[in-house]
């Protein structure tokens, strides 16, 4: 990875460049939502993008993507990823996190979380139902990496038909995540504060949903933590609060230990690609011994870590202007491909050691 001469080597300024252009040119993918209504009433949406070229094997296969916080398909570096992932002969279904969208209502008293894996799991579910032939690449983006990871990792059945798993610049540790996001070091602290208003306006947003009078809402939710939450200014304090009372945990401790992937990555068996930046200003570094510890024990375990790229910034360009497309963008497609290309030649030589064994 080569990053812009001039300002390609600031974690800071790759992060901000993500956060606040997104990607240079977006383009515009035209995809269809779907609407899936889950057990608890809540509506899960999700967008599907059909391949725009026949994939390099020649064959069905589909990116199932998780984007980051309180993010979704509409945003400028889903859109660069999934406009080129479609030309690559990918299929992508993009789940749009539950409340992310303005313009869609929650339906029950509940929004997305740190590690609620039912909206993905049920938009998976949709795709191999409707297209029995496909195989699956997942892929997750930041927190929705830590959701796709956790997903694979809950059930030997959630690992049926895909090819593999790709999380990017996830902080493994919900625990450990948070205690750092409280340091000022790396301005972590500063980050967190904004990353928090953020959060406060979309749950605010969704006020009556969540806060009104409904016999769905939940009993530990009430309207001394709405007041507290006007006063929150690190997400610790929005997930002590709010976020995890919509799944019931008693502790923020216990949420976070049941919400992190941390313990399910050892029960990933399809090959699994774990990318972050050195300089990513959000995860710290102690976190990447853990995505190093497990890439040195299981061989179907990849880490990739650049020194630079900051949090889903790894622009790429000369000197000073960054090209629309990413280097992550095309390192998680071209590992898709590498991974396709293998399976398939797996399936050919051992088609073919059938035919000979049955030739004796």
């Amino acid at each position: 990875y080569v990053p812009p001469l001039i300002w390609g080597k600031s974690g800071h300024i790759q992060t901000a460049l993500y956060g606040k252009m997104g990607r240079v040119r977006s383009p515009h993918p035209y995809g269809l939502r779907k609407f899936l209504t889950m057990p608890d009433g809540a509506t899960a949406t999700f967008d599907l993008f059909e391949p725009r070229a026949e994939h390099c094997i020649g064959e069905d296969v589909t990116m199932v993507i998780c984007p980051g916080i309180a993010n979704h398909s509409e945003k400028q570096y889903i859109r660069t990823f999934v406009d080129y992932a479609q030309k690559n002969g990918y299929r992508c279904a993009v789940l749009n996190h539950l409340g992310a969208l303005p313009n869609i209502e929650l339906t029950s008293p509940r929004m997305f979380t740190y590690g609620c894996t039912w909206e993905f799991g049920a938009m998976v579910n949709y795709i191999k139902k409707t297209y029995p032939q496909t195989q699956l690449v997942v892929v997750g983006f930041s927190l929705g990496g830590n959701i796709v990871c956790k997903y694979v990792g809950e059930s030997q059945a959630n690992q049926e038909r895909v090819l593999c798993c790709v999380s990017v610049c996830q902080g493994y540790c919900a625990q450990r995540a948070q205690e750092t996001f409280m340091q000022w070091d790396r301005c972590r602290r500063f980050y967190n504060f904004l990353m928090a208003d953020n959060m406060k306006k979309i749950i605010l947003s969704h006020r009556q949903a969540l806060f009104g009078d409904s016999m769905k809402k939940p009993q530990s939710l009430s309207d001394i933590d709405l007041s507290k939450l006007y006063t929150a200014t690190s997400l610790m304090q929005i997930d002590d609060n709010v976020m995890r009372k919509f799944h019931g945990y008693n502790s923020l401790k216990e949420y976070y230990e049941k919400e992190s992937c941390l313990q399910y990555l050892h029960r990933i068996h399809v090959p699994l690609l774990l990318v972050n930046a050195a300089d990513d200003p959000l995860v710290h570094e102690s976190l990447l011994s853990i995505p190093r510890a497990l890439s040195e024990k299981r061989e179907n375990v990849m880490h990739v870590l650049p020194l630079h790229g900051g949090h889903l910034g790894f622009f790429e360009g000369s000197v000073l202007f960054p090209e629309p497309l990413t280097w992550m963008d095309k390192l998680v497609v071209q590992y898709a491909n590498a991974i396709c290309q293998w399976e398939k030649t797996k399936s050919h030589c051992s088609d073919t050691e059938q035919a000979v064994s049955g030739q004796e």
